[in-house]
């Protein structure tokens, strides 16, 4: 087991987490929440070893071995791609190259060979001798090709870079693996195989994510970082979620007695025992969720922004018509001869791992870029508001907020425009800051407030989760559940779609597969669609 004792973090008179005691057991998967900025990934990096905290200590077992999934895309530049992932296991790539080193002198000398069969012992225990074949297994499940398993890592695009340190931080079966942000540039496809091989691995594994579907499915208990501590919770993200706002209720209700609140918890603990069957804590920690008590859940101290779309007027039927779009972007294709028709009230997930195909598309329609071929008609009555992937160029201003936001609103009177802001988490002299310097979710916040100032009937979003926080994202999901007009989108946070959207196109070069009325996840066990995905994929390479 992993034991933190007394563990405290402080940088100067800010302290990120004090006096932390935590017990991390085999078996379990445990996903640390927080607020940006609490000390998530701190967190993981004092668990092994990277950073001292002022006081306190972290053990493990003797000999065991903890792998961090590294973020440092160009540390291995030099490096074919496999050696790369068995780097992962530092002890079992150094006795390897060492026994490389003896067999290649020229002077192989007694004591060499008594080195070398000390070295061949060490090696079989490792599992050295199936070491490639299982390095090359990961690399493959993950994405990336056979043909690029001996390519230098320099030569390999950003989204399969990312693929080989995430099959390194997986090699091997470390004894703790912590794992920040893994999801991170992976398609729908690698991040539902990272999730399987989780809830199968039998070691102890610590993740910080955002993406709510991947903790809910690996995640067995959750650490919160919130008031300075990081408390433990048995069962998932959601169950942590719902439980927290079940506590912020109770505690609002001074006149409801504790007995009354007991049973209020354990018809929540049954309910969504009973929802959650499919997640890993559903069945293997019922009783530790049955043990908790009114006083074991606490409310927490996020705040999430008032996100609200509000269309000016309905729009019609006929939405939008593309007809046989063609493109290519460089020399390379992004779609062809694309055709669809929208209606009002769709709202249309475009996936696909190709990230630049969906951008392209919505480049496109909103007139930012020209198709090689065909056309595409908006209906008359709609209003368009979009979310870039990519805008930063929105923000290269000396403006403040407030005078930034004013630049997109009819109202311009400021106490309107900060009142805006403050339900936006820009609240006092946060909206006095200058458009400039804001962080990246403080920018997707301000282009989200820009869209609702725009009144539009359709909304076209691409990427919109990137840099959020959970509180913002959970936010924004819940106010495209409850829009009532039609929108475009793109997401690699699975949840996200999955509540979200009523209709599934999926983008290659090669084609596309158009399917109405359906979720994510019916999309995706069909066998069918499962067939044809599988045919259309067939001669692509990954890309950023």
């Amino acid at each position: 087991m992993m034991i933190i004792s007394g563990v405290t973090l402080q940088y100067g008179k800010r302290v990120l987490f004090e006096n932390v005691n935590l017990t991390f057991a085999p078996g379990n998967c445990y996903g640390i929440i927080g607020a940006n900025g609490s000390g998530k990934s701190t967190f993981l990096k004092i668990l092994c070893g990277e950073l001292e905290s002022n006081a306190g200590s972290v053990s493990v077992p003797e000999n065991a071995r903890i792998s961090i999934l590294k973020q440092d895309q160009f540390a291995y530049d030099e490096y074919p791609a496999l050696s790369t992932v068995i780097m992962g296991h530092k002890k079992l790539y150094e006795v390897m190259k060492r026994k490389d080193a003896i067999y290649a002198k020229p002077d192989f000398s007694e004591a060499d060979g008594l080195e070398a069969s000390d070295l061949e012992s060490q090696f079989t225990e490792m599992g050295g001798w199936e070491a490639e074949s299982e390095a090359a297994k990961l690399l493959s499940d993950l994405g990336v090709k056979e043909e690029f398993h001996a390519v230098p890592m320099k030569q390999l695009k950003a989204s399969q870079k990312v693929r080989v340190l995430l099959a390194q931080a997986l090699f091997g079966n470390p004894d703790y693996l912590l794992l920040d942000e893994p999801t991170n540039q992976l398609d729908l496809d690698a991040c539902r195989w990272l999730e399987e091989f989780l809830y199968e691995f039998k070691n102890t594994a610590i993740v910080v994510s955002h993406d709510r579907h991947f903790l809910d499915k690996v995640c067995t208990h959750v650490a919160d970082i919130d008031f300075g501590k990081i408390q433990l919770y048995p069962g998932n993200y959601s169950f942590w979620y719902e439980s927290s706002q079940l506590a912020l209720r109770q505690k609002g209700d001074s006149n409801k007695k504790i007995e009354e609140k007991r049973k209020e918890l354990q018809a929540f603990i049954a309910r969504f025992s009973a929802n959650a069957s499919k997640s890993r804590q559903a069945t293997s920690r019922k009783k530790l969720l049955e043990k908790l008590t009114v006083e074991d859940i606490k409310p927490s101290s996020r705040k999430y922004p008032s996100i609200v779309f509000k269309p000016q007027r309905e729009s019609g039927n006929d939405l939008l018509e593309i007809e046989h779009l063609t493109k290519s972007v460089d020399g390379k294709p992004m779609f062809r001869n694309f055709s669809l028709r929208a209606e009002r009230g769709e709202k249309i997930a475009f996936i696909g791992p190709l990230d630049h195909v969906k951008t392209a598309l919505f480049q496109i329609l909103m007139d930012e870029i020209k198709p090689d071929e065909g056309s595409f008609k908006w209906g008359a009555s709609t209003i368009r508001a979009y979310f870039p992937k990519q805008h930063k160029k929105y923000f290269d201003s000396d403006l403040n907020l407030v005078d930034w936001l004013r630049q997109y609103s009819k109202e311009l009177d400021e106490n309107f425009i900060r009142g805006f802001l403050g339900r936006m988490l820009f609240s006092g002299e946060e909206s006095l800051k200058k458009a400039r310097v804001l962080s990246g979710g403080e920018m997707v916040r301000c282009m989200l407030s820009r869209m609702m100032l725009a009144g539009g009937n359709v909304l076209i979003l691409d990427e919109p989760t990137n840099h959020l926080d959970l509180e913002s994202i959970t936010a924004l999901n819940t106010a495209l559940e409850n829009f009532d007009g039609t929108i475009l989108f793109a997401s690699q946070d699975r949840q996200f779609v999955q509540t979200t959207a009523n209709r599934i196109v999926e983008l290659t070069p090669q084609g596309i597969i158009d399917e109405r009325h359906t979720t994510l996840d019916d999309y995706l066990a069909r066998e069918d669609i499962h067939s044809r995905r599988e045919a259309l994929y067939r001669d692509i390479v990954l890309e950023t």
